[in-house]
């Protein structure tokens, strides 16, 4: 298991995400009733940076197309916010993609995510 150190646990408040670099990835990490949650900054969808985007609860969404993912496991609420056969042809063109997340820990007071296995 390989830990980067990115941040005091301290840096975050409740409801506050904040983009950080750990080793070779561009992660993104969130603090909701003081638990952290990791995940890749850009989304899954067409790349969008989430650094950019809303928090709302445990749901992020991405400022491009309005995707929508749960921070705490990475699952889709909403993969775009078109309708119609907009949305059909997306889904085909390119389906419905889980967000990465990675585990993360805090050890003496500092907020270490794991790069090498994502959950």
């Amino acid at each position: 298991m390989n830990y980067v150190d990115i941040a005091g646990v301290a840096e975050l408040q409740n409801g506050q995400m904040k983009p950080f670099q750990a080793g070779d990835h561009k992660v993104l990490v969130a603090r909701i009733n003081d638990k952290y949650y990791a995940v890749d900054r850009r989304c899954p969808h067409l790349g969008g940076d989430l650094a950019t985007g809303a928090l709302d609860g445990t749901v992020i969404t991405c400022p491009l197309h309005h995707s929508q993912f749960d921070v705490t496991d990475g699952h889709v609420i909403r993969w775009t916010d078109w309708t119609g056969i907009k949305l059909n042809l997306v889904k085909i063109i390119r389906s419905p993609r889980a967000l990465k997340t990675y585990y993360v820990k805090i050890e003496n007071d500092r907020l270490m995510v794991e790069v090498d296995r994502s959950l």
